[in-house]
């Protein structure tokens, strides 16, 4: 993103006038070291999961599912 048009760009995707597309979102998560996934999450929760998973390596990120399967069907029991 140049810098000379960087504040105006921001401004409009801020205000809803336009949508990055997803590489422009990939830079912008780059840059905030974010997942990309962040960007569409509902609340605030569900955006600080994301960011918290993103830096698991994959064992912990299969143990993790395993463990919220396993409580998901506690649940309905």
């Amino acid at each position: 993103m140049d810098a000379s048009s960087a504040s105006g760009r921001m401004n409009h995707y801020e205000k809803g006038r336009h949508v990055p597309d997803v590489a422009t979102l990939r830079k912008i998560a780059a840059e905030l070291n974010v997942p990309l996934n962040y960007f569409f999450c509902e609340d605030d929760l569900s955006a600080e999961l994301a960011c918290l998973i993103s830096k698991l390596d994959d064992k912990s990120k299969k143990d993790l599912i395993t463990e919220l399967l396993a409580t998901k069907g506690s649940d309905s029991a």
